[in-house]
């Protein structure tokens, strides 16, 4: 069975939970984790990894090879030959590297590593650096070097074409959804108005929170028995709930902070919609495909949520969900009392959330999918190598 060395910088944080998915869920594969730090193991426990200690270079060694031989960080740094010896000795056959700013800081080792490698981007590791011009042209040349990119969306593939990555080497990694994990659950539109919203993400500007709030504030007002949960983490918390407060929503809006996977389930169960109004921030970030829109939709939540980066993919308005456009507090508000309006409308959708998510976004598909790029990659490199 060929071996995959799956390098993650940390092993894994929170919000990581489709990594932790796609290597624990591989086949065909067998798999071992590359890091610098190994953290949440009692909530992603997994056995095989090789936590890469500081590499050990005296200083006379450094200095020489920063100043004299003018070599990159990861070989004056020492973690090239500690990533060889770590390849080596594990056999791996390819190198999977999470990130796209990670493969950027790697760009050195995956230039003169003779295994084939391959980079996956997500979402925020598409974005360029406008303080760090280096930055940019070695994202460029990453993308020219690679023999295979992942993308997780579309939309982040049509990004990393403008950047400069030849369409032909990208690969769509769809997210996998675990479904026994997140079961549908039949739901009736409330008769007394009591309406639960739900978005769960990490709290940060691309996730358009501040337009939930904005956009609940409306709706509560027709129907004051509604509520908000949004559960997740992030350094915008403080200032999501003064905007709470300011709209005179705080007692219908829960923070719940951040929720383990069976948690989450339970929540979309109790909710009546999934809101996730996302928009691309001034810096060009972006979303691939939400995971947690996903799982709420495999449970048969719709969702009402906007024209941005992969959503389209797994949302087709009208049928599994509303989408608006960013930032359109209005439109928004108009799809909520859509809903809220007709109860068969409301039930219709739920139900075909369910089913786009049982099609397109099943787990053992997706990593499926995943070892098939990974056999494409190992095939080509038996062909580029001479006999």
């Amino acid at each position: 069975m060929p071996v995959v060395a799956s390098y993650c910088t940390t092993f894994l944080k929170p919000e990581m939970r489709h990594i932790y998915r796609q290597v624990t869920g591989l086949k065909e594969f067998q798999t071992f984790v590359l890091t610098k730090s190994h953290e949440n193991s009692d909530t992603f426990p997994f056995a095989d990894v090789d936590v890469l200690p500081r590499p050990r270079i005296t200083f006379l060694a450094r200095f020489h090879k920063k100043y004299i031989r003018r070599t990159e960080a990861v070989f004056y740094r020492g973690e090239y030959d500690q990533l060889c010896a770590a390849l080596g000795r594990r056999h791996a056959d390819l190198l999977h590297v999470y990130f796209g700013h990670t493969g950027v800081h790697l760009l050195p080792f995956l230039r003169n590593w003779t295994g084939p490698s391959l980079v996956s981007f997500h979402g925020m590791d598409i974005m360029l650096r406008e303080a760090d011009p280096q930055y940019n042209r070695s994202l460029t040349e990453l993308l020219q070097t690679l023999p295979m990119v992942l993308a997780r969306s579309e939309s982040l593939a049509n990004r990393l074409v403008e950047l400069g990555c030849p369409r032909e080497k990208i690969r769509i990694n769809r997210t996998g959804i675990p479904l026994d994990d997140f079961p549908f659950f039949s739901r009736t539109a409330p008769t007394d108005g009591a309406w639960h919203l739900v978005q769960a993400c990490r709290l940060i500007e691309k996730k358009g929170i501040d337009v939930t709030l904005r956009t609940f504030a409306k709706f509560l007002a027709r129907f004051p028995k509604a509520r908000l949960t949004i559960a997740g983490d992030g350094r915008l918390l403080g200032e999501l709930q003064s905007l709470a407060a300011a709209l005179g929503i705080q007692n219908a809006v829960v923070f719940a902070g951040f929720q383990a996977q069976k948690d989450l389930a339970a929540l979309y169960r109790a909710a009546h919609i999934f809101i996730h109004p996302s928009q691309t921030t001034p810096k060009l970030d972006q979303e691939g495909v939400p995971n947690a829109m996903l799982e709420a939709m495999a449970t048969g939540l719709p969702v009402v949520a906007t024209l941005h980066g992969g959503i389209p993919e797994a949302v087709t308005d009208g049928h599994d969900g509303l989408l608006t456009a960013e930032r359109d507090v209005e439109a928004l508000v108009g799809s909520l009392f859509r809903l809220a309006e007709s109860p068969a409308f409301y039930a219709r959708l739920g139900a075909a959330a369910a089913d786009s998510v049982h099609q397109k976004f099943e787990q053992s598909r997706a990593v499926a999918a995943l070892e098939g790029h990974y056999n494409e990659l190992l095939a080509s490199q038996s062909r580029a190598t001479p006999a």
